[in-house]
């Protein structure tokens, strides 16, 4: 007879399979008579999009938040996020006459998820991605004064920060969360969730003054959330043992994109008392980064902005076209990936446009004076400085302006609304490879961010998550501007979601 193992062995299993970061610390057990350092309505865990929307929309509705966050400044992924933020029906798409929809919107993250999305997940970020915006611009975020047009997407709708960077964001939500009085926790690291009997998450234990390159470091504390947690803690990028157990050829040879904190202990633990794995080897590559630097760097952000919609993309060693400039991540990450030479190693492909192309290039000047952008007179001194075929690349450009003149892209189908000739010197150039930078998966969550049980498909009481620590909204391929989309909505949905949950009294 096939016996079925009880809840305290499937713990202790999940447990050990997802080996978390806090090694010596046993998962969460249900607490009798806990006694609590300090009690809130809400804790909330992560100050990125996600966690500050959650906190701010929970103290707009009466009640007290705590905001734990374990790196020494706030804003996690998101402050080094690019700030672009993809809004279906945006007043500047209104007043440039662009016609977009949640629906458009819609059918654009179907298609890019290749079907693995849940579409009633998908349907809560679009048709909350103007009140979210507007959310934004209440709390003091600002943006620049034209819409873009990010790949896969099927009509600009990338409003994107002043700053270039999520940080025009998180800072304004940081200050505002501060002055409403939500209790602030810097260096503040969550190593177990706290349950009672009945099942339910009433608190988290943490490290207080952490210092996350030393792994226990810190003054153990336990705080009481007497109506819930909303875990906001991003993906795990920067875990290379956990991501390769997902995925085994995401290796160390892959750098990511993420601050150095994106390792997942909290999606750990969330796993470790029964929360739902939803799809967690589904993890995005950034097709714009550049192997010439560290991180996000400043060629992701010419790349965006510059080289995919309004120049091309090429194979060094044909100086031909080799995709869709303009393609979803997945397709673009997939196709740049294959540029290997025989041996194996990559080929970087080359990214370029003209003077005119970089005008809204905000790090074009840093690039240039870090050396991760090069400057050419002419298409033949780039041809020669990468070891490109000369006439087979200016026979490319040649091709590439007449489907810009024909309003048709006849090699690989690209959008031309934005696109330009490439034709004015000098010109600006950068080596593209991709970079670990987006965990599509996570734990399951309903509509209302409730986490879900593993085992009875249902809430577990008192714990919601919110952001790309949760599984399932975007499947195969998040679109480029849907992680501030989603941060922001699904943050806002958990904090209104746990302020209505019945309170326990903890003290």
């Amino acid at each position: 007879m096939k016996t079925t193992p009880s809840r305290r062995s499937f713990l202790k299993l999940a447990a050990a399979c997802t080996a978390p970061a806090f090694g010596s610390l046993a998962f969460a057990a249900p607490q009798t008579q806990q006694k609590f350092d300090k009690v809130a309505d809400v804790i909330v865990i992560g100050s990125g999009f996600a966690g500050l929307a959650a906190a701010l929309e929970a103290k707009e509705k009466g009640a007290s938040v705590m905001l734990l966050e374990k790196m020494p400044a706030y804003g996690g992924n998101s402050a080094i996020n690019g700030g672009a933020f993809a809004v279906a029906g945006s007043p500047l798409q209104e007043k440039e006459g662009i016609k977009d929809s949640p629906e458009l919107m819609l059918q654009d993250m179907i298609k890019s998820g290749r079907g693995l999305s849940h579409v009633d997940l998908l349907k809560n970020i679009v048709y909350g991605t103007r009140p979210a915006f507007d959310f934004t611009v209440k709390y003091g975020v600002k943006y620049k004064p034209f819409v873009q047009h990010f790949g896969g997407h099927s009509v600009p709708r990338i409003m994107q920060t002043v700053e270039s960077t999520g940080g025009g964001i998180t800072r304004p939500l940081v200050e505002a969360a501060k002055n409403l009085g939500v209790d602030m926790h810097l260096g503040c690291a969550v190593t177990d969730l706290v349950l009672n009997d009945e099942g339910r998450v009433i608190g988290v234990k943490v490290l207080e003054r952490h210092d996350y390159r030393k792994e226990n470091s810190g003054v153990p504390q336990v705080y009481g959330a007497r109506k819930g947690v909303v875990a906001a803690t991003g993906g795990f990028s920067q875990n290379v043992a956990f991501r390769m157990q997902q995925d085994p050829t995401l290796g160390p040879n892959l750098e990511s994109t993420n601050h150095p904190g994106a390792t997942g202990e909290v999606l750990q633990n969330m796993l470790a008392i029964g929360a739902l794995p939803i799809q967690l080897d589904q993890i995005q590559l950034g097709p714009w980064s550049s192997p010439d630097e560290r991180g996000f760097g400043l060629v992701s952000q010419f790349n965006t902005i510059a080289g995919f919609p309004k120049g091309i993309m090429v194979d060094k060693r044909t100086g031909k076209r080799f995709v869709n400039e303009l393609a979803d991540r997945k397709a673009r990450s997939d196709a740049i990936l294959k540029q290997l030479d025989e041996n194996g190693k990559p080929v970087y492909p080359i990214c370029f446009t003209d003077s005119v192309g970089v005008k809204q290039a905000q790090t074009l000047k840093n690039g240039l004076k870090y050396g991760v952008i090069k400057k050419f007179n002419t298409l033949g001194e780039l041809a020669d400085a990468y070891g490109i075929p000369k006439e087979a690349l200016i026979k490319q450009v040649e091709e590439f302006n007449a489907y810009v003149r024909e309003g048709k892209d006849k090699q690989f189908d690209r959008p031309l609304a934005l696109a330009i000739e490439i034709k004015k010197a000098p010109f600006y150039a950068a080596r593209v490879w991709p970079k670990v930078h987006y965990c599509m998966g996570g734990v399951g969550i309903t509509k209302n961010a409730e986490v879900l049980n593993v085992r009875t498909q249902k809430p577990i009481p008192g714990l919601y998550a919110a952001g790309e620590v949760t599984g399932g909204t975007h499947g195969a391929s998040r679109l480029g501007g849907c992680a501030i989309a989603d941060g922001l909505v699904t943050g806002r949905v958990a904090g209104d979601a746990v302020v209505a949950n019945t309170p326990v009294n903890l003290e």
